[in-house]
């Protein structure tokens, strides 16, 4: 695999990064518009609203770019890529939900959930597969 077949998933890693800085930004806005001055987590519904998506972002990232990278470096890096941009609409979603209402967060948090669920199984299967390749006479 050469580092060209990796340019989209990196991409895509850095776009999710991208994304992350923004929603780190809408915090500090929110917390200015909204009063609640650091180190306070708590306030009004609308900036905690906004701080449980930076917040979930960052949780979901923990599970989503392992996943990215292990299942572009053992099955596919194009449909890692394709699997990280469909993450990345799902976070999109998801705040854009959110930031209106709790109860519209659910198809962008379904959305990135399943791509990263895909993402970790599939790599792990293929890890799993390769192992038992080597492993067999």
């Amino acid at each position: 695999m050469t580092t060209t077949e990796l340019l989209w998933p990196a991409l895509i890693t850095a776009l999710a990064a991208v994304l992350y800085l923004v929603l780190v930004i809408n915090v500090g806005r929110a917390r200015a518009k909204y009063g609640v001055m650091p180190p306070a987590t708590t306030g009004d519904e609308n900036f905690e609203r906004v701080l449980r998506v930076q917040y979930n972002t960052l949780e979901q990232l923990a599970f989503f770019l392992p996943g990215l990278w292990l299942f572009a470096l053992y099955r596919d890096p194009t449909i890692a890529a394709i699997l990280g941009a469909v993450w990345l609409l799902g976070r999109i979603l998801y705040a854009w939900g959110y930031y209106q209402a709790a109860e519209k967060r659910m198809v962008g948090f379904a959305l990135g959930s399943l791509s990263s669920m895909v993402l970790v199984v599939g790599a792990l299967l293929s890890i799993l597969w390769q192992l038992w390749l080597l492993a067999s006479p």
